[in-house]
């Protein structure tokens, strides 16, 4: 008995020394607790870890993203400026083309103007021919006639038929050139006209005004209404 109740003081001893299971399950716990902490934290640090390739690669898609864009700007530069230079080089071209024309146009203008200038050259030298042929064929009768003028006085020696035969003759002549449109200069007793007249010499003349023509001392004439010879004159002063 006495050993029973030993036993017994024994076991209520240690039952009084042993804690508590509610007590043990709570320390276990935070022992647990304190474990499980690090370990928690080192899955999330995991979980980051693996999250953060994927993130790292964002990125690198962003910046792959935004090189595309860059390079889709300069390739559309690229091709903005190749047509402008193509555009360049038509316009060249066509200017080019347009310079060409012009310069054969004016070359066969050119050509033209050289025609033109020694077709009228020619012209006017048949003319001028034409009409000097047509005044010596009306001068060849007073030719004639001054001829036989001049044939006439050497075998009679008449003063009188000569100078009548001359007279003649003188008067076919201005005939003709009148019928050319010679007209002879009035300059005798008119005032002296600068434009028409030429004069030689001053002389003191009674009877005339200072300016006036008082002798012709060679005539003058017109033709076509202009000044082909003008008449030499003597001015009273």
């Amino acid at each position: 008995m006495q050993n029973d109740t030993d036993k017994q003081a024994r076991d209520g001893t240690e039952g009084a020394g042993a804690p508590e299971p509610d007590k043990l399950t709570a320390a276990g716990a935070a022992d647990e607790g304190g474990v499980a902490e690090p370990a928690a934290q080192e899955a999330e640090e995991a979980e980051e870890a693996e999250e953060a390739p994927e993130a790292a690669g964002e990125p690198e898609e962003a910046v792959s993203e935004r090189a595309d864009e860059d390079e889709a700007p300069a390739g559309e530069a690229a091709a903005a400026d190749e047509a402008e230079e193509d555009a360049i080089a038509a316009d060249l071209a066509r200017a080019r083309a347009e310079a060409e024309s012009y310069l054969d146009d004016l070359r066969r203008l050119q050509a033209d103007f050289d025609n033109y200038r020694k077709r009228t050259l020619r012209e006017q030298t048949a003319r001028t021919a034409s009409a000097s042929q047509a005044l010596v064929a009306r001068l060849l009768p007073v030719l004639d006639n001054f001829e036989l003028a001049v044939s006439a006085a050497e075998q009679s020696r008449d003063f009188d038929r000569m100078l009548k035969g001359v007279e003649m003759v003188l008067g076919a002549l201005r005939e003709v050139l009148e019928s050319e449109g010679l007209v002879k200069i009035e300059a005798e007793g008119k005032p002296f006209d600068p434009e028409r007249h030429e004069a030689v010499i001053a002389v003191e003349q009674e009877g005339s005004e200072p300016g006036m023509v008082v002798d012709i001392v060679r005539a003058g004439y017109e033709l076509g209404g202009k000044v082909l010879r003008p008449a030499m004159v003597k001015v009273a002063k």
